[in-house]
Order: structure tokens, then sequence, then C-alpha cells
């Protein structure tokens, strides 16, 4: 089998891409020969129905989009009592309306051209939640119930869907949340002893997207480590 991550025929979409994950992501493909589209806060607000509508309209120009991957969104972490209704709009347009949409435009380019890939970023706070997280792991869940069921309807199409679960991921948002005390102590409870890398979900996604994923979909590949798997004492 000849490995191959050249991406020199490829058109990619990367929300959030000006940062974090999304920034790592969209520089790898780039540096992979793809053609790669970007979108970040500043050029488009996907909680707003007028701008997403508007950033919408522009991917309806491309000829094709051969990978899309949906890695645009907030946490907010609040008690349940406190929760506004605005906050959590924003939360679930951003983190579970946007792909819905982007999706459902894109798969329509992948399904012309017979080959696709859809990476959406979802999070370990599907699989293990933490107090205060009630909205962001709702749409985590919605987004990987949504991921498996576009897996199967779009599968007779050779466009293969899957989710990546980023377990601590040590970014800019990641230090401004979390004390350097709170972080330590986080690190000790994962098997490997550290946080990931950007690079570490970045291999992930890049590999899903590739030639190489010929035959995985509907899956939700956790990268965190193996933190998930053991228990806190």
């Amino acid at each position: 089998m000849r490995f191959n991550l050249d991406f020199t025929d490829k058109t990619v979409l990367v929300t959030g891409s000006t940062r974090g994950i999304g920034k790592q992501i969209y520089n790898d493909f780039k540096d992979l020969g793809a053609k790669v589209i970007g979108v970040g806060s500043k050029d488009y607000n996907l909680a707003d129905e007028k701008s997403l509508a508007a950033f919408l309209e522009v991917l309806e120009q491309y000829d094709k989009i051969d990978v899309c991957i949906n890695n645009a969104g907030i946490i907010y972490s609040e008690p349940i009592v406190n929760f506004s209704v605005d906050r959590y709009k924003k939360l679930m347009d951003i983190n579970l309306k946007a792909p819905f949409l982007i999706t459902s435009l894109v798969s329509r380019k992948m399904i012309a051209n017979s080959w696709g890939r859809i990476v959406n970023i979802s999070s370990i706070a599907a699989n293990r939640v933490r107090a205060g997280r009630s909205a962001y792991s709702a749409a985590k869940h919605g987004l990987n119930g949504f991921t498996k069921t576009i897996a199967a309807e779009l599968a007779p199409f050779n466009i293969l869907v899957n989710t990546v679960s980023p377990g601590f991921t040590m970014t800019e948002m990641t230090e401004s949340m979390l004390p350097i005390e709170e972080i330590e102590l986080l690190k000790k409870q994962v098997p490997v002893g550290r946080f990931a890398t950007t690079e570490d979900i970045s291999n992930a996604v890049v590999f899903l997207a590739s030639p190489l994923n010929t035959f995985i979909t509907g899956h939700d590949l956790i990268v965190d480590g193996g933190f998930i798997n053991v228990v806190s004492v």
C-alpha cells in the first residue's frame, strides 16, 4: 500500500481556523498542499443568522469542497440555575446549528464528486461530564449523534463522516479557563502524563480526512491520552 498524505488536489474547509486546534488543522492541511478555506469569528459570526447565511452563500460559489472540518465552537461553564437563554442559544447555534447547515451544503458538493471526508470536532465532554458544562455537553452529544446519522446517509456516495473528540488540550483557551494548579492536577489524571498538543489532535483529523481512511465512518475518535478510560480517585 502506498501511503499518501498529499492534498494538492483537495479543497479543505476549516471553521474556527484562527486559533488553537483549528489553526493547527488549517496550517497542516496547507502544508500538505491543500487549498484551504479558513474561517474565524472575525470573518463570520456563526451565531448570527444573517452572517451564517452570508458565509453559506460564499461556500456555494466553490466548485468543490472535498474535506470539511467543523471545528468552530464555544464553551460556557455555568450552573444550570444561572444559565441564560441567550448563552444557551449562542452555544447551540455555533456548536450544533452551524455544522448542520454547513454540512448540508458541503455534502451536496461531495455527492456530485462521489468523494468526501467530513470531520466534526467534538469533545470528551460528550463522554465524561463536568459540573457547569450542561449546554456544552448537550451540544457535543448532539454533534456525535448528528455525525453517526449523516455517516449512514452519505456512505453510499463514498463520503466518510467522523468525529474527533479531544481530551485536555493545551491551547490559549485552556490556559485562560484553567489555573495552572488545576492544569498540573489534571495532567496527573491523564495516563500519558500530559495534555494533548494541537498537533496531536490535528494528526487524527488529517488521517480521517485523508485517502488513507477508506473504511472508517460514523466513528468517534477520542484523542485524550487515555483519560476517560481511568477512574479518578
